[in-house]
């Protein structure tokens, strides 16, 4: 039974999407997630609280839903943004010249961080988090712009169908098949075959984005994709998004029976968690942002998402340089930067959880500094 205020609902929901003007519910969801990146990428010390930390293999914690929801949020972006140059008459060809031209910047400002600062191409990580995005957004922005939903949905069962059959049935030589272990899977195997002393330093013999678990990636950028254009329904779409967001963490709940949540691997199950987490996330902000228009808490999220690659790239050499560079500490004896801060400065001011969280939220607000500045002097950077 429909009540008064669903026309005024609709409304507002069509004019949050309406030609020419911009999500800002998806912009907050962007800040917010750039935000947590930096908060569980930058602790003072080890161990911190579980949340902020990966699973140790299966399973899943807050952090494991961060690179997630960045790929899911390209997929509703770059459908959104695409959908309007069409249908104001932007050639599809010109537009992939642009998407490919954007996907090798964001590809060789993942290759800066990882070869930053002695850049010793023979071992430097060709994979890894922007290298992954820039070919999850080429390849989903390839099959958005030259087919239509249905061939796209199509695609997410293939991708997803050909990764669970490959790790569950290849003869893995020496192995077997159907193994799922930390570096002894299908997954593994192919990084080693392919990339081998080019990846993850902490490894070096399997890359948590590897070439494998680069199939359901795709996955969760093309359900980012499909929720883009729920998004242009003329109406009921926050029915559609509701029901697409609790049926995909269903899905994913039941598929995890046979193949676990994993974050390194990708799995099936924890793609399809992540994408249903990601669409009821931003139904909720849409809900709050662009529907009751309840907006002034967003604004330092929205100077975060407004520069998201740049605060990524500084975030990562500002990592570096603080594990890098050397000081001498109240003993005589070098310390890096960022041991010397935190012993100096945050440790002696709570536990050693606490501690780390509050270094933790520090890098955070120099960051957000950062953003605020480039934001104040309308410096944004457009890949």
């Amino acid at each position: 039974m429909q009540t008064e205020a669903t026309p005024e609902i609709e409304s507002r929901s069509n004019a949050a999407v309406s030609s020419g003007s911009r999500l800002i519910s998806l912009d907050a969801f962007r800040g917010i997630t750039v935000a947590a990146m930096l908060l569980v990428n930058n602790p003072g010390s080890e161990p911190a609280y579980s949340q902020l930390d990966h699973a140790a293999w299966n399973g899943w914690t807050f952090t494991d839903t961060i690179f997630p929801f960045f790929l899911w949020i390209v997929g509703v972006a770059m459908t959104l943004s695409f959908a309007k140059r069409i249908e104001r008459g932007d050639d599809r060809g010109k537009l992939l010249i642009h998407v490919i031209r954007r996907s090798a910047i964001i590809y060789l400002l993942g290759l800066l961080l990882a070869g930053f600062p002695y850049f010793h191409l023979d071992r430097i990580r060709v994979v890894g988090v922007l290298p992954r995005i820039a070919v999850c957004y080429l390849i989903a922005s390839v099959i958005f712009l030259f087919s239509k939903w249905r061939v796209q949905l199509a695609t997410i069962i293939g991708l997803f169908s050909a990764y669970w059959l490959l790790m569950a049935l290849y003869p893995v030589p020496g192995l077997g098949a159907g193994h799922m272990e930390k570096g002894s899977n299908f997954a593994a195997y192919i990084d080693q075959m392919f990339l081998h002393g080019h990846m993850w330093g902490q490894t070096k013999t399997w890359d948590p984005e590897g070439i494998v678990s680069t199939l359901p990636a795709i996955g969760t950028t093309l359900l980012g994709a499909m929720v883009g254009q729920m998004l242009r329904l003329k109406n009921e779409r926050i029915k559609w998004l509701a029901i697409s967001g609790v049926s995909l963490i269903a899905l994913g709940e039941l598929l995890s029976i046979w193949m676990p949540f994993n974050k390194s691997l990708w799995t099936v199950p924890y793609a399809l968690l992540m994408a249903g987490l990601a669409t009821a996330e931003f139904l909720l902000l849409y809900w709050i942002v662009d529907v009751k228009l309840w907006r002034k808490w967003s604004t330092p999220f929205l100077i975060f998402g407004s520069n998201a690659i740049v605060v990524f790239v500084l975030s990562g050499l500002f990592g570096r340089l603080l594990g890098l560079i050397k000081v001498l500490n109240a003993s005589g004896k070098p310390q890096s930067l960022g041991s010397f801060l935190y012993a100096r400065f945050f440790a002696p001011l709570a536990s050693q959880p606490n501690a780390s969280l509050l270094y933790a939220l520090a890098f955070v607000t120099l960051l957000f500094l950062i953003a605020w500045f480039l934001h104040w002097r309308r410096w944004f950077l457009r890949v």
